[in-house]
């Protein structure tokens, strides 16, 4: 067989592949394997409001949209019942 300087190589092998794979994928994590401009700059993203007024500008903005979204649903509708469109026989009866 080998003979004894065969099992230190063997036993050496064993002992640092595992350790220097986790070297390799454990250091430089940031340029070795980030993909660029995957997360949204952070003047880009939400910002949560604390301060009072910023909290009911925040609430005026959202109610403003959903009356807005509502208004449209509600005028898409009505035109929808108004129009007709193309209904199916078994959708008139």
């Amino acid at each position: 067989m080998g003979g004894p300087n065969l099992e230190v190589f063997k036993f050496g092998m064993y002992i640092m592949f595992p350790i220097a794979t986790m070297y390799y994928f454990g250091t430089n994590l940031d340029n070795r394997f980030s993909v660029r401009d995957f997360w949204p700059a952070p003047e880009t993203t939400h910002r949560i409001p604390f301060e009072r007024d910023e909290m009911k500008a925040e609430l005026d903005r959202l109610r403003a949209r959903r009356l807005e979204r509502r208004e449209r649903r509600l005028a898409e509708t009505k035109q929808d019942e108004n129009g007709g469109g193309d209904a199916t026989e078994g959708e008139r009866q």
